[in-house]
């Protein structure tokens, strides 16, 4: 009897093990949700701008840090507003995580933007939020590499002209390099799932 409660054990305690096993080799990794780039990653191209508070701004000495990067302008009427509301969400769903992520706003209308405007422009949203600008001339280089597309347009709103832009936002890993990009209202959800695999 001994004999045999103990072999029904063993038999038990193998059966636990398989499990254990199959779900090891046969479970997939997380996966992300927003738009990946191809490997080898590339490093992020450089932004180098001066801050409000007159010291500079540099996304390669932010390693270590997830950035959340996004081009648009402050008396942008409808895209700008959403997005900077959604990756206020984001931060709010992350909880003490957020010490580990950066979202930064970057001008595409230096003529009415400068660091002091865009800066109070985004601590509206949220306090940790960085607002840059910088010249007609630094800016042109930072768009072109992220590919960002900018065309003013003359309106009778009361928003003078209007910017139209690319409304992507660009999610720069740890390590500096350019991982992710989520299009317009992608979901906060989506997101901040990918925030968390990345941060654990």
């Amino acid at each position: 009897m001994d004999k045999k409660i103990f072999f029904v054990g063993l038999a038990a305690l193998a059966s636990v093990g398989l499990a254990i096993l199959l779900t090891v080799i046969f479970t997939k990794p997380a996966s992300f949700r927003g738009t990946e780039y191809a490997e080898p990653f590339l490093p992020a191209p450089e932004v180098e701008l001066l801050r409000s508070t007159g010291e500079t701004f540099r996304l390669s000495d932010q390693k270590g840090k997830v950035v959340l990067l996004f081009f648009g302008y402050t008396s942008c009427p409808d895209i700008c507003p959403t997005t900077l509301a959604e990756l206020k969400m984001v931060m709010d769903d992350l909880g003490d995580k957020t010490q580990s992520v950066d979202v930064v706003f970057v001008s595409v209308d230096p003529e009415r933007d400068t660091p002091e405007k865009i800066q109070k422009y985004v601590e509206h949203f949220n306090k940790q939020f960085i607002g840059l600008s910088g010249s007609i001339e630094e800016l042109d280089l930072i768009w072109n590499k992220y590919g960002v597309t900018r065309e003013v347009t003359e309106s009778d709103s009361a928003f003078g002209y209007i910017v139209n832009h690319s409304a992507r936002v660009y999610l720069i890993d740890p390590n500096g390099n350019l991982r992710l990009s989520y299009g317009f209202q992608t979901p906060v959800e989506d997101i901040v799932s990918d925030l968390e695999v990345l941060l654990k």
